[in-house]
């Protein structure tokens, strides 16, 4: 027997032309105002002080203007751009999307997360840069510096996993080292079900936590208005809700699937005019259901 012949590798297409090109301000179009208001906001100064002490690491993103040629569309970039028009720059080094939809470009942009953030300050410091230097580029002073690398002392490698790309407070950690690994992984796995990274929404699962699974040397809880009682009764109703919500997360994709179907299903049905006919004269109330399911566009994930 031959041998098949091998398929030809799928082609992904690029988001980018493979090189930069340098563009005037006034040739770029920005899609948002820079206001005052995010000017004074600290993620606009960590970006400033990030591009006075290492210089500019990601180059903004622009588009071909669909209705002027010779100009462009800032997708991407509005802060970095309006830091270097304040400090005199003319013009920037840009990348250049083929796609010049702003909306689906920023979706699918990643942000730095805490975890990756601690692990970057990490690796600068194992290159032996200065503390005081990696401070200033995040605008923060040595001593939050110091609080960062050690996020992660005393919680377990395997919620660390969980939560390695969300948007969790650093804060949380803190009382995440209160409770023991095997605890720390199941409010991890509950972070990311229910998408709810905040400290408070931590501190909750802590005041449900059993006080077998929190560490020996942590303090006591002590939660304010509730009774011994109360408490147990809260771990009880805690542990439950866990479950549930990890079986109704484990039957979303199948359910989801249904839905969809069924769905496109009754939209079918309804463009049929003597099944609609039928509804009306014999089952208005379904022929009314039918349609609020069928105008359904998308269902939330």
């Amino acid at each position: 027997m031959k041998p098949e012949p091998a398929k030809p590798a799928m082609s992904v297409a690029s988001a980018f032309h493979r090189t930069a090109i340098s563009l005037r301000f006034s040739e770029i179009d920005t899609l948002r105002e820079v206001t005052p208001k995010i000017k004074q906001s600290t993620k606009y100064a960590q970006i400033a002080a990030s591009i006075s002490e290492v210089g500019l690491i990601e180059p903004p993103v622009v588009a071909h203007h669909p209705a002027m040629p010779g100009r462009y569309l800032l997708l991407d970039g509005h802060l970095r751009i309006d830091i270097l028009r304040s400090q005199g720059r003319d013009g920037i080094s840009c990348l250049l999307a083929t796609d010049d939809e702003a909306f689906t470009y920023n979706k699918r942009i990643s942000r730095l997360a805490a975890i990756q953030e601690h692990r970057m300050i990490l690796k600068l410091v194992e290159k032996k840069v200065p503390e005081s230097r990696i401070a200033r580029s995040l605008n923060i002073d040595v001593n939050t510096l110091q609080i960062k690398k050690r996020m992660l002392v005393g919680i377990c490698p395997d919620a660390v996993e969980f939560l390695k790309d969300k948007p969790v407070n650093a804060k949380v950690f803190g009382v995440l080292r209160n409770m023991r690994p095997l605890r720390q992984i199941e409010v991890a796995e509950l972070m990311v079900t229910m998408n709810r990274y905040t400290e408070g929404y931590v501190r909750a699962l802590l005041a449900a936590t059993p006080q077998a699974q929190i560490i020996s040397d942590a303090k006591p809880k002590a939660t304010k208005g509730l009774t011994e009682d109360q408490k147990v009764l809260m771990e009880r109703e805690s542990a439950q809700l866990d479950r549930e919500v990890k079986l109704a997360h484990s039957a979303y994709g199948a359910d989801h699937l249904m839905l969809v179907v069924a769905r496109g299903y009754l939209a079918r049905l309804l463009e049929n005019p003597r099944i609609v006919r039928f509804l009306t004269q014999q089952r208005p109330e379904f022929l009314t259901e039918f349609r609020r399911i069928a105008e359904i566009d998308t269902m939330a994930a």
